[in-house]
């Protein structure tokens, strides 16, 4: 089924909303518990946002392709799964439910429905592990995308869950999520000063992932349906024709 463009960025927007508010929701109650010890509040968030996303992913995913994600949007739209119109449409409303998730958020937890982040996040290692973070999760999402549609939602949540703790930056790894944990000043925040290093570095490895995929699997239809941008078949088979 083929889904018009309203209900696609509804989709995208509800998804992005619900993704930053796990993760800056789950921030505030580990820390909360946790007693003053980070890695069990980190251990909290990491689950929590884990869990999320595949749900998320699950739910959203047969309606807009659940990019939830203007990287992984901007990927699909180099390999021409989505058009370049669509594609900006779907990061404008990305950004706008991240940046409501984060007042949601704020709001559940009887805080301030804004507070920008001091939270320091810069120098080199954080920023290359924001590259190395994004180049994984896309290389996850072409790999499993092109060659067993179905894990998909599993191996995303699964995948960004384990980076959490192998990435010194704790895998922000999608450019509307870091500009909402710049708007709160709680455990998942980034000052705003530094967001822009890791979004550079999450566009670039996001592209790096593309350019190998398509290298690495070229004989392959460039989008799978239901996952990115679900496709119709005569697209489907026109693709897997080239």
């Amino acid at each position: 089924m083929k889904f018009n463009l309203r209900a696609r960025l509804a989709a995208e927007f509800l998804g992005s909303a619900f993704l930053v508010a796990a993760v800056i929701g789950s921030g505030i109650m580990g820390e909360r518990l946790a007693g003053g010890n980070v890695a069990i509040a980190l251990l909290a968030n990491t689950i929590a946002t884990g869990a999320a996303l595949l749900a998320l992913i699950l739910t959203f995913g047969p309606i807009s392709g659940a990019h939830l994600n203007p990287a992984v949007t901007l990927a699909d739209a180099i390999e021409h799964g989505i058009g370049w119109t669509e594609a900006v449409a779907y990061i404008f409303v990305q950004c706008a439910g991240g940046v409501g998730g984060a007042i949601m958020a704020h709001l559940m937890f009887g805080l301030r429905w804004y507070s920008l982040s001091s939270h320091s996040r810069h120098g080199w290692a954080l920023v290359f592990s924001e590259f190395v973070a994004t180049f994984g999760l896309l290389s996850v999402i072409w790999g499993c995308s092109r060659l067993r549609t179905s894990v998909v939602p599993f191996a995303v949540g699964a995948y960004i869950t384990a980076a959490y703790w192998f990435t010194a930056s704790t895998s922000f790894a999608n450019p509307a999520v870091t500009l909402a944990r710049a708007a709160t000043d709680t455990f998942s925040g980034i000052r705003p000063a530094d967001v822009l290093g890791f979004i550079t570095a999450q566009l670039v490895g996001a592209a790096a992932a593309t350019a190998l995929f398509s290298w690495l699997v070229p004989s392959l239809p460039a989008v799978a349906p239901n996952v990115l941008v679900p496709h119709a078949i005569d697209d489907l088979k026109t693709a897997s024709s080239r």
